[in-house]
């Protein structure tokens, strides 16, 4: 594989940001760098104490009136910013294949979700819809009404630089809160080029400036967002070790978090199958982004009576597979983020083969120019530790059943609960996995892959994968505060559950 030069990946990212409006705030600490050739691509400042106060204090005042700006006021902000995200849809998805190492299709389909989601949140500026309940009181209306929450903190991760801080500040933007930005210090360009695209749809629509504000730095800046009062809502995209620290913090000072944390996500292949299908969508979800989605694909359990053909159609597949520098056309695996990503691959598939685990192919490293990996597929004898750990790269276990109870059992054996997936054409098979005593993750499928989430349904998952909602369905929730109501317009008092008073 032939690198490319880094001068030219530099330039490319220069230029794409210019493009966006966007201009660096000068040299600092912080190091942009591409995992196409680990190399520097920019530096940005570091955000001190100082910026980081102002920020906090700019976002309190500012929520004062934006709160009160009607939704689809605040609406024509974000489409106004979707508009925006549409013309620069392309210099947006070359900062993310920059910055993250994605393929170009898949940084294209980010900078669309991100364009979705605007849409999304537009419609909803008009349906942030309360309820009316019958009260048991004459003369008594009872009802449900929502208001802005306040200043939301949004802490994002590398591999999505983009498409999960959309799905936090479109929704909070409607909703009527502000937003506080740290992102991924892997990822400052791409949050740069963002927030510019931002500030000028607040200015075209006449929104205040500091609805979004962005903070670069690393976890002392998100600890300042987590302990500050100011900040209702800390929605934080990252590690279980980073959920365990930020939520207790949190909750501390009787703040909101809204955490989307690890996955260690897996998919059942039932001998009724159609193994054509079950092989494509496995695949992408185990492969794709080099194994560096909260959704990948990484348990296969598959039934005994199929998994010598499943393991062998996914190897020829994955011995296909052109992996290299993600701009390059026919390349459909990037590389992994640095080397600590590659360090705990080659770690975890030790680990696998001293627990018994026969690595079936994949698992080198190409080149000597970034970290790039072929996948790894792994036949486990049973689910040893190291398979219940989720380890950011491109490995998948496989794993044999013989009854359905097993596979659901072996499927749900793992702390994480974010995404998960069967193959069948049985019914009775499909509708019990997505039964309260199938799948106990957020996110069930049936003949389609782990990854690969719509916007109009809500993103999350259950247990070290924090229990957070973001994206469709009624997310906007989370950003909203709710207060009942009761309203007497009789000319009597009567106190609920016939209680005499006088």
């Amino acid at each position: 594989m032939t690198p490319p030069d880094p001068e030219a990946l530099r330039d490319r990212a220069l230029r794409a940001l210019h493009r966006c409006g966007a201009q660096l705030p000068g040299s600092g600490d912080l190091v942009a760098r591409t995992p196409i050739t680990d190399t520097p691509l920019a530096e940005v400042p570091v955000s001190c104490a100082a910026d980081v106060e102002a920020a906090l204090a700019a976002a309190a005042h500012t929520f004062r009136d934006w709160r009160s700006t009607p939704a689809p006021v605040r609406g024509a902000t974000v489409r106004r910013l979707g508009e925006l995200l549409a013309e620069h849809k392309s210099d947006l998805a070359e900062l993310v294949t920059l910055e993250a190492g994605k393929i170009e299709s898949e940084a294209l389909g980010e900078v669309q979700e991100m364009i979705d989601v605007c849409d999304f949140a537009v419609g909803l500026s008009r349906q942030l819809y309360g309820v009316t309940m019958a009260s048991e009181r004459p003369g008594h209306r009872l009802s449900e009404t929502w208001h802005p929450l306040g200043v939301v903190a949004v802490v994002s991760a590398f591999n999505f630089p983009v498409a999960v801080w959309s799905w936090n500040t479109a929704i909070a933007l409607v909703c009527g809160d502000t937003v506080l930005w740290k992102p991924s210090e892997r990822t400052p360009l791409t949050a740069t080029a963002c927030a510019a695209l931002l500030a000028r749809a607040a200015r075209e629509t006449g929104a205040p400036e500091a609805v979004h504000q962005l903070l670069y730095g690393g976890t002392d800046i998100g600890e300042v967002l987590v302990d500050d009062p100011r900040v209702a809502l800390v929605s934080a995209t990252g590690s279980v070790a980073m959920g365990r620290a930020v939520a207790p913090r949190v909750a501390a000072r009787f703040g909101r978090c809204l955490l989307e944390l690890g996955g260690n996500n897996g998919a059942v292949v039932a001998p009724s199958a159609d193994l054509d299908l079950a092989v494509r969508g496995i695949v992408f979800s185990a492969a794709g982004t080099a194994g560096q989605r909260c959704t990948t694909l990484r348990r296969l359990i598959v039934h005994s009576s199929v998994v010598d053909e499943v393991v062998d159609r996914i190897a020829a597949a994955y011995r296909s597979l052109r992996v290299g520098d993600p701009f390059a056309p026919g390349v459909l695996v990037g590389p992994l983020i640095d080397a600590g990503a590659h360090r705990a691959m080659t770690a975890a598939l030790d680990t696998a083969r001293a627990d018994g685990g026969e690595v079936v192919c994949g698992g080198q490293r190409i080149g000597e120019i970034g970290y790039y990996v072929t996948p790894a597929l792994v036949r486990m004898p049973e689910q040893t530790e190291i398979v219940r750990t989720e380890t950011f790269a491109p490995i998948l276990y496989v794993l044999t059943y013989e009854e359905f109870d097993e596979a659901i059992a072996l499927h749900n054996a793992v702390p994480q609960g974010l995404s998960s997936s069967i193959f069948t054409t049985d019914q009775r098979e499909a509708e019990r996995f997505l039964s309260a005593d199938g799948s106990d993750c957020g996110i069930a499928n049936v003949n389609i892959g782990t990854s690969g989430a719509e916007i109009g349904g809500a993103f999350g998952g259950e247990k070290e994968t924090g229990g957070g909602r973001e994206s469709g369905s009624d997310s906007w929730k989370a950003y909203m505060r709710r207060a009942t109501n009761t309203v007497n317009y009789s000319d009597e008092l009567p106190l609920a559950q016939g209680v005499e008073f006088g």
